[in-house]
């Protein structure tokens, strides 16, 4: 019987950097057990929001085997990682994933065609990458927004359930009508969506969306890990929290991984917020000022929510 992937709140892992510039695995290990503190149910340990653009494969397969040993026997590991853009460089990054124990390989929807390419095409570049993928391995799709954001159609999802293989679609298209149209679409398939962002998160969420897989689970996990156990018969409370968490995520337009990297150190599990992805040392006072209140702001919130 295939493997399934829980639901619930799955973080989008940062990758802590030592000064040096390198993989700080110390501090890798405490992020994991603080996610897991803090009740997630999963964990997509290579990502964007990991720095995957700016990871060797090396680097990203090392990170992968890393998080799943050390979060082996408490929550499922998954992660992505194909960035190249030929075919070839593709299958072996997905190989090399594989290989490391992850519990699901996470396959880029913007890696299977160019922008403007048609689904068909999407769709015979992505049946000859599975071939190179080992067909025991459970599968799911990420809308990653860089280089640029391809939404997969509800047909192509379709498609892609049918062949059994795909169990989850990390969705970042920010619209409710389009995640309604893909739940109908895969309606009975097995395959289940996580949505991306926090706005439309509590009205997915009674269309039928099962999980969460944002940015902000850097930030507050325990709150959305309260609004997926007990939203459903607690509508009220879940409406109050579903606000403050809407405008929490407006955090993300600051200079995101760094402020991820330094609310963590407010939380006592990061030393720095190095990043390469961005320059942390345009990470201002007034940023700085800014998590720091919304660091107060959710301990608060969460002291009416957190049983």
């Amino acid at each position: 019987m295939k493997k399934q992937i829980p639901t619930g709140v799955w973080p989008t892992m940062i990758t802590p950097f030592t000064e040096s510039n390198e993989i700080d695995y110390a501090a890798l290990e405490r992020l994991i057990n603080w996610y897991i503190g803090h009740g997630v149910d999963g964990l997509f340990a290579v990502c964007q929001s990991s720095e995957m653009f700016f990871l060797s494969l090396e680097e990203r397969v090392q990170l992968a085997r890393f998080v799943k040993e050390k979060a082996a026997g408490r929550v499922p590991v998954i992660a992505s990682g194909h960035i190249a853009d030929s075919y070839e460089d593709q299958a072996q990054e997905l190989k090399a994933m594989a290989d490391t124990g992850i519990d699901a390989l996470v396959l880029i929807t913007n890696r299977l065609a160019l922008e403007g390419e048609m689904d068909d095409t999407w769709k015979l570049n992505l049946d000859n990458l599975l071939k190179e993928i080992p067909q025991e391995l459970p599968l799911g799709f990420y809308e990653c927004p860089s280089p640029y954001k391809r939404i997969i159609s509800p047909e192509a999802l379709k498609w892609c359930a049918e062949t059994g293989r795909f169990l989850f679609l990390k969705d970042t298209s920010c619209d409710t009508h389009n995640m309604k149209m893909k739940l109908e679409a895969v309606q009975g398939t097995g395959l289940h969506i996580y949505n991306a962002n926090t706005a439309t998160l509590l009205e997915t969420l009674k269309l039928g969306v099962t999980g969460y897989s944002g940015v902000m689970a850097n930030f507050h996990p325990e709150l959305y890990v309260w609004l997926m156990k007990y939203g459903e018969e607690k509508p009220e409370e879940a409406e109050n929290l579903i606000s403050f968490l809407s405008m929490a995520s407006l955090i993300e337009k600051q200079l995101y991984p760094v402020n991820a990297k330094y609310y963590l150190m407010l939380e006592g599990v990061l030393t720095n917020y190095h990043c390469r992805s961005k320059n942390h040392e345009a990470f201002t006072a007034t940023n700085r000022l800014e998590v720091e209140q919304l660091h107060r702001l959710s301990q608060t919130v969460a002291k009416s929510y957190i049983i």
